[in-house]
């Protein structure tokens, strides 16, 4: 490397004045040609061995390199042609690998993952890892990607190429491009919240950047929508969703201008940080739905029955209504509601939570939109028969939740009743468990309740005593607004 970067700095003039004293002009001119020659295929000879020795990893040889020994005056001999050989080749040496590297299938998720498993991740302050392209550690080279399998991840393929030799056939697409990649999915409410939050944070600190598309990938398996209620909670806090399939570029690969890949979800992302991206959120979806900013009465307890239809719906969902509300009525300015989500838009849902203090709801999805709440509400939450012995850690997501929105997770009910599972193996006793419903127990309830709604309305009237506090309106003012 360092004699081909001596060679760059000869001028051919200064090169051709020291010979002419000695040698003939036809002579001096064949070693012109000859140095310039050799320059360009010792260059080529040096980038293909680095190409070949990483594949796709980094390389400390640039395309760059071309431009400044061949340009100055207009290059002599061939040397045009050398470069144009030169870019050739180096498009023929573009190395496309399976977006979903299997020999990672037992641990998906652990170190680098299995999607676009050759490439390590950036970490950037408190935020979660990522990939972004083009950058130091890509060598200045693009995102190319080959893939439309929606079944198979490892038929989807990716690569790296500089922008001035991408694969044959290639579509550049330009602007900015979010990649995500998901061991669940983007229709699950839970699940696509998590997906989504990285990039409303990369908004953020970014200058409130707004991609032009998004690429959707489930296990390396492309999918070209989100579930409508993830898909309008992205739209308010990020802008228009432009969900990419693909299908107008033609059988070749496509290729990003400037593309940032997340494929953990919220992963590493720091407690602090991920709070203040669910406040955006909270915020962006108030605005976006239109809810003005109100002071809080601190004499009012506002709670809500969030229910369900079906799987892990109460067995006797009226006994359980009159229970909370008897409660409700034992405490001073208390006011409930009774509300099933399946029957909702995305604004009445955000409505009805930046209307509730204490939330009152089985394990599912629906509990996603706790963090639509005020800072510092309640939740209480429900669970069938069976869950605590072989759910695993996943049932706890949304005590976890909680906590990064701001707001208190009061505890968990679970059925003792019920039938026993017959398995031995954990996870057929789950899929056993899942979806059943939930039974009731009045005395724990009703004291539960009185508990909770207590404490509740202690902490608004401390809250409001306080000469120096502001209420926690939850819209206004925006970030990124």
């Amino acid at each position: 490397m360092a004699s081909s970067g001596k060679a760059q700095d000869h001028n051919p003039k200064s090169f051709s004045n020291q010979r002419t004293s000695s040698l003939p002009a036809h002579s001096t001119k064949r070693s012109l040609c000859f140095v310039t020659t050799f320059i360009t295929l010792l260059l080529l000879l040096l980038l293909q061995i680095e190409t070949l020795r990483s594949s796709i990893a980094s390389s400390s040889l640039s395309w760059a390199l071309f431009p400044k020994a061949l340009h100055g005056n207009k290059p002599p001999c061939h040397a045009m042609e050398e470069l144009n050989l030169a870019r050739s080749r180096l498009r023929e040496l573009v190395t496309f690998l399976p977006l979903k590297d299997v020999r990672f299938s037992k641990q998906p998720m652990s170190g680098h993952t299995w999607f676009m498993s050759s490439i390590n991740d950036t970490f950037e302050d408190d935020d979660t890892q990522h990939l972004y392209f083009p950058s130091e550690s890509s060598n200045g080279r693009l995102l190319c990607l080959s893939a439309r399998d929606v079944s198979d991840g490892a038929r989807n393929s990716y690569a790296l190429a500089w922008p001035e030799a991408l694969p044959r056939n290639a579509t550049l697409l330009a602007g900015l491009t979010f990649v995500s990649d998901t061991h669940y999915d983007y229709s699950n409410l839970w699940h696509g919240v998590s997906a989504m939050v990285p990039f409303v944070s990369w908004h953020q600190r970014k200058q409130c950047v707004v991609p032009d598309r998004w690429v959707l990938f489930h296990w390396g398996e492309l999918r070209t929508r989100m579930g409508r209620w993830v898909q309008t909670l992205a739209e308010a806090a990020i802008g228009e969703v432009r969900i990419e399939d693909f299908k107008e570029y033609g059988g070749g690969p496509t290729c990003f201008e400037k593309a940032v890949v997340f494929r953990h979800n919220e992963g590493a992302m720091k407690k602090q940080r991920r709070r203040d991206v669910y406040d955006m959120m909270r915020c962006k979806a108030r605005a976006y739905c239109g809810i003005a900013a109100e002071a809080a009465d601190p004499k009012a307890i506002r709670m809500t029955l969030l229910l369900r239809l079906g799987p892990r719906s109460f067995k006797n969902e009226s006994e359980v209504i009159r229970i909370f509300r008897e409660e409700c009525e034992k405490v001073g300015g208390c006011r409930i509601k009774v509300a099933w989500a399946n029957n909702m838009t995305f604004c009445e849902q955000v409505k009805l939570m930046s209307e509730t203090d204490v939330l009152v709801s089985p394990h599912g999805a629906q509990l996603t939109n706790l963090f639509l709440m005020d800072k510092n509400s309640s939740i209480m939450e429900f669970y069938p028969k069976g869950w605590k012995e072989v759910a695993g850690v996943g049932q706890y997501v949304y005590h976890w939740m909680a906590d990064w929105a701001g707001m208190q997770h009061k505890g968990s009910w679970r059925d003792p009743q019920g039938e026993k599972c017959q398995h031995t193996d954990n996870l057929q006793c789950f899929d056993f468990y899942k979806d059943k419903q939930i039974g009731h127990d009045e005395a724990h309830f009703a004291a539960w309740a009185a508990k909770v709604l207590t404490e509740a309305k202690e902490h608004k009237l401390g809250e409001a005593s306080k000469t120096s506090s502001q209420p926690d309106l939850g819209s206004g003012r925006c970030p990124c607004s």
